[in-house]
């Protein structure tokens, strides 16, 4: 009886990694790779020689030199006998502090918007409509300058603060000060204070503020805690218990008491001379940017939230409706949720687009990393390709971790299918 045997195993060629599909595609894909390390290898080499040619080797030892230079707005202390290194910190809080501000403002102007321009009044969503198409159709560059010169030009100076017929007052019971210099507001400050503790060369961080966030942070997981164990009992039982103020209670009552503890007070502004002294200090520059940036932004993020509304199905506003909801409470407990699995990609690009058009601060004069790294710093040292390489590594830094935090709450809020 004749037996059927297997075909003798094709012993291997090189030719096949060009001429067998099993093999073509991943030699394609490392020659290319080859190719491009090649290439990079010799970008580097061809930069490093250049710059030993020209006595300029790659160094990084400039940003522990005195930076000599002062910085207008900053959140940490600073003078201009501190470091580069110290200055480039500063400037890196300005940038975040524009960039959180700005995302927050954005989203929720952008939100009201994209929702009112689905109005059924017809006024409201042409006044809409024109918002949209004026702020997004115009570089934004332009919108900064234009924040910057009505703040300049429409604000009272300091000195019409002055005297018994001042045609200017301070607002908010007499502890806001806004002014074409800028706005004072009244400074947190603490009368038995922790004191700071040393990081490193002239890093600090200040005690208080550690106190107050690590109460903070866990007052947030109580709160979660609570909500997670409401949540719990609502899918046993089908009755959600009353719990907004314990979660209310579980942030306030420990921030309150450790504020208390550290001797909580305000220190508000007074003019002194030809300007106000004490407070908290915004510039105009810092305004102006917050203001143009989130504008700008808000206009997209409209756009973004009213298509993510019209993806949701017209049926799903009606069987809300037939169950006896009002519009309000349709749009936040029905078509919302459903459409942030929409809004929340594109939303995340527009977040990033705002932190990048930070960089043109400088229009304005005010300090953010681009002008104190990547500029002043610069043009002091010569040290362009370490400043402009440091600049680059911290935006695509902020810019990952951005991501990194709307992915994971993109995936928090997704629905789960059954």
């Amino acid at each position: 009886m004749a037996t059927l045997s297997d075909p003798p195993a094709e012993s291997f060629k090189l030719s096949m990694l060009i001429y067998d599909t099993r093999y073509r595609a991943v030699t394609f894909q490392i020659m290319a790779l080859i190719a491009f390390l090649t290439l990079i290898g010799w970008l580097i080499s061809n930069t490093a020689q250049n710059l030993a040619d020209l006595g300029k080797e790659p160094s990084f030892g400039f940003l522990f030199e005195p930076a000599g230079y002062d910085i207008n707005q900053r959140l940490v202390e600073y003078n201009n006998q501190d470091s580069h290194l110290r200055a480039a910190f500063v400037g890196l809080l300005n940038t975040l502090l524009v960039a959180f501000l700005g995302c927050v403002t954005a989203t929720v102007i952008g939100v009201i918007v994209g929702v009112l321009r689905l109005s059924g009044n017809w006024l409201v969503a042409r006044v809409m409509t024109v918002y949209v198409e004026m702020f997004r159709n115009v570089p934004v560059l332009m919108w900064i300058v234009l924040a910057m010169a009505i703040l300049i030009e429409s604000l009272p100076a300091p000195r019409d603060f002055r005297g018994d017929n001042a045609t200017a007052s301070m607002s908010v019971f007499d502890s806001v000060a806004v002014t074409n210099r800028g706005v004072y507001v009244p400074e947190p400050l603490f009368s038995r204070s922790l004191g700071d503790l040393p990081v490193g060369g002239a890093f600090n961080i200040s005690l208080d503020l550690v106190a107050f966030l690590v109460v903070l942070a866990g007052g947030l997981f109580l709160s979660g805690r609570i909500r997670a164990r409401a949540d719990a009992q609502q899918e046993a039982t089908g009755i959600r218990p009353t719990t907004w103020y314990l979660r209310l209670g579980a942030v306030l009552v420990p921030v309150i008491a450790v504020l208390i503890a550290l001797g909580f007070h305000l220190g508000y502004p007074e003019l002194k001379g030809f300007n106000f002294q004490g407070g908290t200090y915004m510039r105009n520059s810092l305004i102006a940017l917050w203001l143009a940036l989130s504008l700008y932004t808000a206009a997209f993020i409209a756009e973004i939230v009213r298509a993510g509304i019209l993806a949701i199905s017209k049926g799903q506003t009606e069987a809300a409706g037939a169950l006896g909801l009002r519009p309000g409470r349709i749009m936040s407990l029905v078509i919302l949720p459903q459409a942030l699995r929409v809004i929340i990609p594109p939303l995340i690009s527009n977040y990033l687009n705002l932190t990048k058009n930070s960089s043109l601060a400088i229009a304005v004069g005010y300090m953010d990393l681009t002008g104190t790294l990547m500029g002043i710093t610069l043009n002091q040292t010569g040290r362009e390709l370490e400043t402009v390489l440091l600049g680059m590594l911290i935006y695509l830094g902020i810019s990952l971790a951005i991501s990194a935090l709307m992915n994971w709450y993109n995936s928090r809020v997704k629905l789960v299918e059954r």
